[in-house]
C-alpha cells in the first residue's frame, strides 16, 4: 500500500505544470530519484568537444564555454560510456557533426549488454535500439550511443533480474510515446537495472528509455541544489538556457 502511494505521488508530481525547467526528486519503492525534463523546442545538446578541441570533461568547462553566448546549464549529466581519454564509446553526433561511429554487434560492459541503443535529439526526442537505427538513421542535431537499454517498446530489457544484487548509482534518460519530452533521471541511492527500468516504465511512463552509466553518474542541477564533480566525463547532455 505504502509503494502504491508513492508511485501515485510520483505520477501526480509529474503531471503537474511545469515552471520553467524543471528538476525534482521523487521516491519510488523507498529509493530517491532526480528527475529533471527537457521539451522539444528547448536548447538541449550534447557536449563532448571543447573549442581547445579536448573533451569538456565538466559541467564547469560547459558553463564556461556557454557563458560567451549569455548561455548557461539549467541541469546536464553524463551522457553515455566513455575510454579512459573520454572518447566516447559508441555512436556520437554533436551539432550535426558525427564525431563517432554507431558501434553495432557484441562489446563490452554494460554497453555491450544488447539491446543497447541511442538518444537523438532532433525534430522529437528518440530513444531507439541500435540495430533499427542502422537500418533507418533519423535525422539527429546531437545524439549518444549508450547501453543497455532499459525499456524497449514498453517491456523491460530481458536480461535484467528481478533478485539482482547488482547495485549502483545509475543515470539515464526516457522519451514519453509523442516524442515531445525527455526525462533524465539520476537514482539517489544504489538501485539494480530492474528497479531503475521499471521506474521508467511505470512512472514515467516511457516506453523507451536508455542506460547512460552507473557509478560515476553525475548530475548537475541549481535548483536542486546539486552541482557533483568526480573524474573527468565524457559526453554531457545538458539543457542550455539564458543567463
Amino acid at each position: 500500500m505504502k509503494t502504491r502511494t508513492r508511485i501515485l505521488s510520483a505520477l501526480a508530481a509529474l503531471l503537474l505544470p511545469v515552471a520553467g525547467h524543471a528538476c525534482e526528486t521523487i521516491t519510488f519503492e523507498g529509493r530517491g530519484y532526480a528527475v529533471c525534463e527537457a521539451r522539444t523546442g528547448e536548447d538541449l545538446r550534447i557536449f563532448q568537444t571543447a573549442p581547445d578541441g579536448r573533451p569538456f570533461g565538466s559541467f564547469t568547462r560547459v558553463n564556461n564555454a556557454l557563458r560567451g553566448e549569455g548561455k548557461r546549464l539549467a541541469f546536464a549529466m553524463n551522457a553515455g560510456m566513455y575510454h579512459p581519454d573520454r572518447s566516447p564509446v559508441g555512436l556520437l553526433i554533436e551539432d550535426g557533426v558525427q564525431r563517432k561511429d554507431l558501434v553495432v554487434g557484441p562489446s563490452d560492459g554494460n554497453f555491450g549488454l544488447e539491446p543497447n541503443g541511442v538518444f537523438c535529439i532532433g525534430d522529437r526526442f528518440r530513444v531507439i535500439e541500435t540495430r533499427a537505427y542502422a537500418a533507418d538513421p533519423p535525422a539527429c542535431r546531437f545524439a549518444t550511443q549508450s547501453g543497455p537499454m532499459l525499456v524497449i517498446g514498453g517491456a523491460l530489457h530481458p536480461r535484467f533480474l528481478v533478485d539482482s544484487d547488482s547495485r549502483h548509482i545509475r543515470n539515464g534518460v526516457g522519451v514519453r510515446a509523442d516524442g515531445q519530452t525527455a526525462l533524465f533521471v539520476i537514482s539517489e541511492e544504489e538501485v539494480t537495472f530492474h528497479e531503475f527500468a521499471r521506474l521508467f516504465r511505470d512512472v514515467l511512463k516511457t516506453p523507451d528509455a536508455l542506460f547512460f552509466d552507473g557509478s560515476i553518474s553525475r548530475l548537475h542541477a541549481p535548483e536542486l541544489g546539486r552541482d557533483d564533480i568526480g573524474f573527468p566525463l565524457g559526453p554531457i547532455v545538458g539543457l542550455v538556457v539564458d543567463r
